[in-house]
């Protein structure tokens, strides 16, 4: 069967202009990024044993008390809230809650390699208690725009162009760790803004926020575990109970079902094509369904 010959020239123009192009589009998106300040909200109970500002595309101020945080061996998480300037900018409750559940769940499960997860509101060596501070909220049609080129051009090309740099979200958390008798272990003042390379577009105004939540949880969650601040890119392998999490199983502990289980691979193809996460996100399930 012989191919249609306009078909084969306009594929052969399109490819050559994307080569063409590609240049620009690479350069511009290394530049796009979108900045949230570093500041203090006043959701701690303590600013005074914070470390100077650290980072560029991530920033942070932390502190960690290693030797006392040592003989841990049980934690809890209070569920993540918003505070008034976070939660203004984002009006959905459903969204707010969406983003601090994928928070807590990565906090939960990040940590269970180590401690032993309690539900909220038990008895604990330590509790974890974060506050999203700010929100840059995405601009759904900027990605979905974005999501199309990128998915788009990777039918032509090797791989896709990188995300528009336009309409880019972002996020800033503040959360400490205080031990049974109240008194700060471990504090961290972040923000991190989205950026072209390594955010996928997804056509939600939580989109960015959403993604980055983990991003936060894995920062301060390898801060409690080895006890001091992190240097460099963590570049372990995930454990067993980690993988099986994140891919949807059930946890290694009851506690963490009360923020959702990960929606797995599901959640992965559809963030390659830009789906929201509200279309694959999980609801919590009570820890008394096990």
């Amino acid at each position: 069967m012989r191919s249609n010959p306009f078909t084969s020239s306009f594929s052969k123009r399109i490819s050559t202009f994307f080569l063409l192009a590609l240049p620009l589009v690479l350069a511009a998106a290394a530049a796009g990024c979108s900045t949230v300040p570093l500041k203090q909200a006043g959701t701690l109970s303590s600013y005074s044993n914070l470390g100077p500002p650290k980072g560029k595309l991530q920033k942070s101020r932390s502190y960690v008390d290693g030797a006392r945080l040592a003989p841990t061996k049980t934690v809890a998480i209070a569920p993540t809230t918003f505070a008034f300037r976070a939660a203004t900018r984002i009006k959905s409750p459903a969204d707010r809650t969406m983003v601090a559940n994928a928070l807590d769940r990565a906090l939960c499960i990040s940590l269970s390699d180590k401690y032993q997860l309690v539900s909220s509101g038990q008895p604990a060596d330590l509790t974890i208690r974060s506050v999203v501070t700010d929100i840059v909220p995405t601009n759904k049609a900027m990605a979905g725009v974005s999501a199309v080129v990128t998915v788009g051009t990777g039918f032509v090309l090797p791989v896709g162009v990188p995300r528009l740099p336009a309409g880019l979200g972002g996020l800033a958390v503040e959360a400490e760790a205080v031990d049974s008798g109240g008194v700060q272990r471990a504090a961290i003042v972040w923000s991190r803004g989205a950026n072209s390379l390594q955010n996928t577009p997804r056509v939600s105004e939580v989109g960015d926020a959403y993604s980055l939540a983990s991003k936060f949880s894995s920062e301060f969650s390898r801060m409690l575990i080895k006890g001091r601040e992190p240097k460099g890119l963590d570049i372990s392998l995930p454990s067993g109970q980690r993988m099986k999490s994140w891919l949807g199983g059930k946890p290694k502990y009851a506690a963490c079902d009360a923020f959702g289980r990960s929606p797995g691979l599901i959640g992965a193809v559809a963030a390659k094509y830009g789906a929201p996460p509200q279309w694959t996100e999980k609801k919590p399930k009570p820890a008394a369904t096990y």
